[in-house]
């Protein structure tokens, strides 16, 4: 069973905060095993197992980058630690922007990585607030294109916090 079936969510690249935590409630209720403390061991370790299931799926769903992936990955888009290859023209963007974190103070840094972050979001806006469950393969491939570039400012970010 996959997460989004689990929690009964639609496939989406995006889910919906307040369900979410509604679904993990009501499945926590069931299947914690607090909850089952006087059941024999076989079902307290199947609910130990579905407790720890529901709680990846929720950790996974409350990261909004983590549920992009996982969404990739059940569309058949994306592998587990798939090396992605960035478009030179982002990558000679990126190495221009690290060039200037050398010369600029660290608050302005942090603001041009974040307005560029929202540039990048505009780009895949109308995907990731998409209800839909049919989502073309240029719609995913854009959405894979924004994880990995995301994922890159994400390590720019890091950095610079330090």
């Amino acid at each position: 069973m996959n997460y989004y079936e689990l929690f009964e969510l639609p496939i989406a690249p995006v889910v919906d905060k307040t369900t979410l935590s509604k679904k993990y409630i009501q499945l926590q209720r069931v299947n914690h095993p607090d909850y089952h403390s006087n059941s024999n061991e076989l079902e307290q370790i199947d609910k130990m197992e579905k407790s720890a299931i529901i709680n990846k799926a929720y950790k996974t769903f409350n990261d909004e980058q983590a549920t992009i992936a996982y969404f990739l990955a059940l569309k058949g888009f994306m592998e587990a630690n798939e090396k992605y290859e960035l478009p030179p023209d982002f990558l000679m963007e990126m190495m221009e922007m690290n060039e200037e974190m050398l010369i600029i103070r660290k608050e302005e840094g942090l603001q041009h990585v974040k307005n560029y972050e929202t540039g990048l979001f505009q780009s895949v806006k109308e995907i990731l607030t998409n209800k839909a469950i049919d989502f073309t393969t240029d719609q995913i491939e854009l959405l894979k294109a924004y994880y990995f570039k995301k994922k890159y400012l994400m390590r720019i970010l890091d950095r610079l916090a330090d």
